[in-house]
């Protein structure tokens, strides 16, 4: 296994949040999504780093590449902000009723670093898309590679049907009620995330409302190629 890089310095005082799109395209509207994520956050007192997918794209997950080189640089890229945050927030599309494979790739890579950064930091999942669902069969597909590494999935998903025309040309949602909606998922996430770094007690209530925990000793991603019957 590798392990993690130093994270990079933040203000204690400050609830830090990494916000980026899983689309590679530049006109996604999972990136227009994101881009108002992250306006929404700042404005309510949060620091956020507004990343790309494009930052973290990684080569196809080859264990016998980590073993001779380690980690790809959009992996590391990944590993360093999410240790460097308290929470992050996805906006993903949806690709054939789940997630984009770059952005699974890429939570894959940067599963077997130790320490592994997505574990009991939380996590906002959104979606746009120009259909009717939203993308949001996507989400349910995404928590569960993140719910199993660890990180705390906010149950409040946002999906944004016929986002094609649900934005205006600022990338603002034009309906009051699909706003008011949006904003509501925001600041519940962020007052959620602010009381677990500065209350421990919530992580505490968190974690026991989630019930069974993650043991390093039977998942997965902890288990060294040797000893899985499949290799990587």
């Amino acid at each position: 296994m590798d392990t993690l890089p130093p994270p990079m310095p933040a203000d204690a005082g400050l609830v830090r949040y990494l916000v980026f799109s899983g689309s590679l395209r530049a006109g996604s509207l999972n990136t227009r999504l994101a881009h108002l994520a992250a306006e929404t956050i700042e404005e309510r007192g949060g620091e956020v780093d507004f990343a790309s997918m494009g930052d973290f794209d990684s080569p196809s997950f080859d264990q016998d590449v980590q073993t001779e080189s380690g980690l790809p640089p959009g992996a590391l890229a990944f590993s360093r902000r999410l240790e460097a945050a308290d929470a992050f927030v996805i906006a993903s599309p949806e690709y054939n009723a789940s997630m984009p494979g770059a952005l699974k790739n890429a939570i894959d890579w940067v599963s077997r670093l130790r320490p592994q950064p997505f574990n009991e930091r939380h996590c906002l999942l959104m979606s746009a898309s120009p259909a009717m669902v939203g993308g949001n069969r996507g989400l349910w597909a995404l928590r569960v590679p993140l719910e199993h590494l660890g990180s705390r999935v906010y149950p409040d998903m946002f999906s944004l049907a016929q986002a094609h025309t649900a934005l205006d040309g600022s990338g603002r949602i034009i309906s009051d009620a699909l706003r008011d909606r949006f904003e509501a998922a925001i600041v519940n996430f962020m007052n959620l995330a602010e009381a677990s770094k500065h209350y421990p007690c919530v992580k505490s209530a968190w974690i026991e409302f989630l019930g069974e925990q993650s043991n390093a000793s039977f998942d997965d991603a902890a288990i060294p190629a040797s000893a899985h019957p499949a290799g990587r």
